[in-house]
């Protein structure tokens, strides 16, 4: 049975809706971040990264999002998670690339200063710099990347549980979503969708 690791906030999120959407059985595992845990022994074994989301498979153990989000799209196809037209599925990882290698780095400054700089002020900088950058980015996502009414268009796809993931994280970083209208709609949209509502309730 898949088994994935997670933290309540964080952006293993996405790929517990993904796996609720599908309508897979899993085990869902709490690491306790307040507690250090992602660096404890017994979860550096799991992923040496020191990160969530990791999903133990029958094959081995998967980490990061967009692969995490693929593998769970091709191992349930019926679920219709992903396209399989190549340049529709590019389309797809671009999407989901953006949002892992960009917008969740520009979050990452915020709480996350220490991977970058050891020095206090030079955190500070990038902590005050994280509204800018997370409006910058989703105002592209807005302008140029979404299609609507879901990412891809019609199709309710992976890109939309990582998305609404890091939608999520908009009011911490002190951007109002209402200022993307085509963004919050998608958001209120997701928090309709049965799959999100029990993974919420999974991790309340």
């Amino acid at each position: 049975m898949l088994k994935l690791y997670t933290s309540p906030g964080s952006c293993a999120l996405a790929t517990h809706i993904a796996l609720e959407e599908a309508g897979a059985t899993f085990e869902l595992v709490r690491v306790n971040f307040a507690a250090n845990a992602q660096r404890s022994p017994e979860y550096l074994a799991v992923n040496p990264k020191g990160r969530v989301p990791a999903l133990v498979t029958e094959h081995g153990i998967l980490t990061e999002t967009p692969a995490l989000l693929l593998y769970v799209a091709q191992l349930f196809p019926a679920a219709g998670l992903a396209p399989t037209e190549p340049f529709a599925l590019a389309r797809l990882q671009s999407f989901n690339s953006y949002l892992c290698s960009t917008v969740h780095v520009a979050h990452a400054h915020g709480g996350r200063g220490a991977r970058w700089s050891d020095d206090a002020a030079t955190q500070a900088a990038m902590k005050a710099k994280v509204p800018g950058n997370m409006r910058d980015c989703f105002a592209l996502i807005e302008r140029e990347m979404f299609a609507g009414p879901w990412v891809l268009g019609e199709r309710f796809s992976v890109a939309d549980p990582y998305l609404f993931t890091l939608e999520g994280w908009l009011a911490r970083d002190e951007v109002d979503i209402a200022e993307f209208p085509r963004i919050a709609a998608h958001h209120k949209a997701m928090q309709a969708r049965p799959a999100v509502q029990r993974a919420l309730a999974a991790l309340a």
